[in-house]
């Protein structure tokens, strides 16, 4: 049976965790349950005492063969996880549910499992996470050269589109000038040629009104700049459920598993983004007299749909102090305060690294070297920072480019409305003529 948790007890979250939650677990060698919080990290599960603040289960995502929902002695409702080894995890008194808490770890388990890096460790000597870190930023860096090549080539030819408008509205000019003198000959007395009528009128609306419809479908509007699986909820925590986000040019759009439409954010709709952590984010769109409208979204891949919404929303993105907090902890510590004896910080805080549970005798002082050595040296510090900058220049640019883009086809759109509407009008001018 498991017992209630009381509500005194409270929940103790790592700041290294991505969510964390209060229940139960289950010991197997006292039979009794154990009050406390699970919680989970990019690549770890974990569950902790709240009595003693001692670690009792720790086990790798990639270790995990099965999670499902039972109950325990038919009664109460459980999750339980099968690790690697036939060793299974019993927890129970999840809250706000178990459900919400099965799909957190079945997402994170599921992507960490489709992760191309999974599988191949240990294949072959690897290069240094300094060295991977460059040839990323290297890449990114010859992508967004070749980008802003891409764009200066277009603010050209977006130069020669004005010019060529510019020149088409000075012929318009000239025949509608043309089309007046042989509307109204200097021999006729009237104001007005008898050819006139509301037909003309008439036509020029329809005409006025197609050239609108026209500009209003921007079917590149649609265009989707990034989808992740997320799991999203629009009550807090509380109601977290598989579905996904789609980032587009003018709208962020949530959807469930069979992509039907959940909430639609126009881009101008979109008043907040706080960003939680770098897996969990809330989007928000503000009212005045009634409740504003609030998404919270939990996704493994939300860091790539981090870097599209910065420059989208780059205004309305907020990182909160729980961002803050996350980032500024040590990833690479092996041990730090996870223990203070070697055996118990390798099976229970240095899990994270690639370090191996088992050590051979007479090699605990290569490990003791392998795991204290620095993931990035000091030189590939400098240098990614020296990439970076140039990076951060490289994107500023293009940010100028492209607004000035969107100022040129907002005068090309503009313009070109007005050359439809005057070249229908002409024409139907031409035709009373003959």
């Amino acid at each position: 049976m498991v017992p209630c948790i009381s509500t005194q007890s409270k929940m103790s979250r790592d700041i290294s965790s991505i969510h964390s939650w209060p229940g139960s677990y289950y010991i197997s060698h006292d039979k009794r349950w154990e009050n406390g919080a699970l919680s989970i990290t990019k690549t770890m599960v974990r569950f902790t005492s709240d009595q003693t603040k001692e670690r009792l289960a720790s086990f790798r995502l990639s270790n995990i063969m099965q999670i499902k929902m039972e109950s325990s002695s038919f009664i109460f409702s459980t999750l339980t996880v099968l690790e690697n080894g036939n060793v299974k995890h019993w927890f129970g008194s999840l809250k706000p549910n178990r459900v919400v808490v099965y799909n957190v770890l079945e997402h994170f388990w599921r992507e960490r499992l489709l992760s191309p890096s999974y599988g191949t460790k240990g294949a072959e000597p690897q290069e240094t996470k300094g060295r991977e870190l460059i040839h990323l930023v290297a890449g990114a860096q010859r992508r967004l050269e070749d980008t802003g090549t891409v764009l200066h080539h277009q603010g050209e030819q977006f130069d020669n589109m004005m010019q060529g408008l510019g020149r088409i509205e000075s012929d318009l000019g000239i025949a509608d000038k043309c089309l007046s003198q042989l509307e109204s000959p200097s021999w006729w007395p009237f104001p007005k040629a008898p050819w006139k009528t509301q037909k003309e009128a008439k036509a020029e609306d329809a005409a006025r009104a197609a050239a609108t419809a026209a500009a209003g479908s921007g079917s590149g509007k649609n265009k989707v700049i990034a989808s992740i699986p997320a799991l999203v909820s629009s009550g807090g925590e509380t109601d977290l459920k598989p579905g996904c986000l789609v980032v587009m040019l003018s709208s962020l759009e949530l959807r469930d598993t069979d992509c039907q439409l959940l909430h639609r954010f126009e881009r101008k709709e979109v008043d907040e983004i706080r960003v939680h952590n770098p897996y969990e984010i809330s989007v928000r769109q503000r009212f005045i007299g009634k409740p504003d409208v609030a998404y919270r979204l939990l996704s493994a891949k939300m860091p790539e749909a981090l870097a599209v919404l910065e420059m989208q929303y780059k205004q309305k993105v907020e990182y909160t102090s729980e961002f803050t907090a996350f980032r500024s902890t040590p990833a690479a510590s092996p041990c730090g305060a996870e223990g203070s004896i070697w055996t118990e910080g390798l099976q229970q805080g240095c899990q994270e690294t690639e370090v191996p549970m088992e050590v051979p005798a007479g090699e605990l002082s290569q490990l003791q070297v392998h795991v204290l050595q620095p993931a990035v040296s000091q030189a590939e510090a400098q240098e990614l920072r020296q990439m970076l900058m140039q990076l951060k220049t490289l994107a500023l640019e293009a940010e100028t480019e492209l607004e000035r883009h969107d100022d040129v086809l907002a005068a090309v759109d503009g313009s070109t409305d007005r050359a439809i509407l005057t070249m229908d009008k002409q024409t139907c001018r031409m035709k009373k003529l003959l």
